[in-house]
């Protein structure tokens, strides 16, 4: 892979440093992300070339988010300005049995009030690879569910091919249609999507069959009849012992033949926020540096979530070379020299 474009909301993330509690804040400290532009950047760190389109406020906050993006290496030549605010959400790490906490801030920012006419997909995504949206920027308005539309669209017209995760948030569509009036458009554009069976089932009117084995499976299988464009489908299954302690593993379908990689045991998590888009930025990045072998792009993508878990903020800051290390069973965290 090459070149790989991105469209979403980007936030400013306030965490209280450290484990401290809301409560106990006398600071906040202060970094940029979105689910979209946690995959560009993840695939900026191995040498791709990552394309973020979004909208910000043009004020000191924008031009604050777009430093910081650029200091990872992603593509900030698309940003549209305009609009008032930046969103905003704030987190709180949890240790042990106590849970961490997300509170939003995100309505009517710049990126929900952006206009889906200006943007020039067909030049935006001239040479790329891959086009990558989540279930989250339809959701947030009607402007930006046209303008992605119109992004996969393009994409499908000019052989680009498009990703998603189709992760749903039940309180963020506000705006008039319902996720299962606008997501299955979507999809139908798509070679690869990030799907699990409460997903399918809230999006699609999916389900398992009654009698199949394996449920993913099953799913899958009727989603990809429905979108016969869809190549892959993609899930991670997490176990939470608790918030310090996990274990993860992921899974692929491609039609005909069922993936799976070994459990990673993620003891002393110290930021699991990201690790899904660690995952979907390890399978498009592996997809084309394994050639196609599909078990060993899944056992690298998933690699590339465990240790994200290892990284503070929402980006995936780790080397090719780290993910292969683990991906083929090396956990001993030897010091490297």
């Amino acid at each position: 892979m090459k070149k790989i474009v991105t469209f979403g909301q980007i936030m400013m993330r306030l965490s209280p440093p450290g484990f401290t509690r809301f409560v106990q804040a006398h600071q906040f400290d202060i970094t940029y992300a979105g689910g979209e532009a946690n995959v560009g950047i993840a695939t900026a760190q191995w040498g791709v070339e990552a394309v973020h389109v979004t909208r910000f406020p043009d004020n000191d906050m924008g031009r604050a988010a777009i430093m910081y993006l650029r200091k990872y290496g992603l593509n900030t030549s698309e940003i549209h300005f305009g609009g008032d605010r930046l969103p905003v959400y704030y987190v709180e790490n949890g240790a042990n049995a106590r849970a961490s906490q997300v509170i939003y801030d995100r309505m009517n920012d710049s990126f929900c009030t952006l206009d889906e006419r200006e943007f020039d997909w067909e030049r935006i995504l001239k040479g790329a690879d891959w086009f990558h949206f989540t279930g989250i920027t339809p959701a947030l308005s009607k402007s930006a569910a046209h303008a992605c539309l119109q992004a996969v669209r393009t994409a499908r017209k000019l052989g680009v091919k498009v990703s998603a995760d189709v992760n749903y948030r039940k309180g963020l569509w506000q705006w008039g249609k319902t996720p299962k009036e606008v997501m299955p458009e979507l999809v139908e554009h798509c070679d690869l999507i990030v799907c699990g069976n409460s997903n399918a089932d809230e999006l699609f009117d999916i389900y398992p069959k009654s009698g199949d084995k394996n449920g993913w499976v099953s799913t899958m299988k009727q989603v990809m009849e429905r979108f016969p464009n869809l190549k892959l489908a993609l899930d991670t299954k997490r176990q939470s012992i608790s918030a310090s302690h996990n274990e993860l593993k992921g899974k692929a379908f491609d039609g005909h033949t069922y993936f799976k990689t070994i459990t990673h045991d993620l003891h002393h998590i110290v930021d699991r926020i990201g690790s899904g888009d660690a995952f979907i930025a390890g399978f498009l990045f592996g997809y084309d540096y394994f050639k196609r072998d599909l078990q060993r792009t899944l056992d690298f993508a998933t690699a590339a979530a465990a240790l994200k878990h290892t990284i503070e903020g929402d980006f995936n800051l780790v080397s090719v070379d780290e993910i292969q290390r683990l991906a083929t069973g090396d956990t001993s965290g030897k010091l490297s020299r």
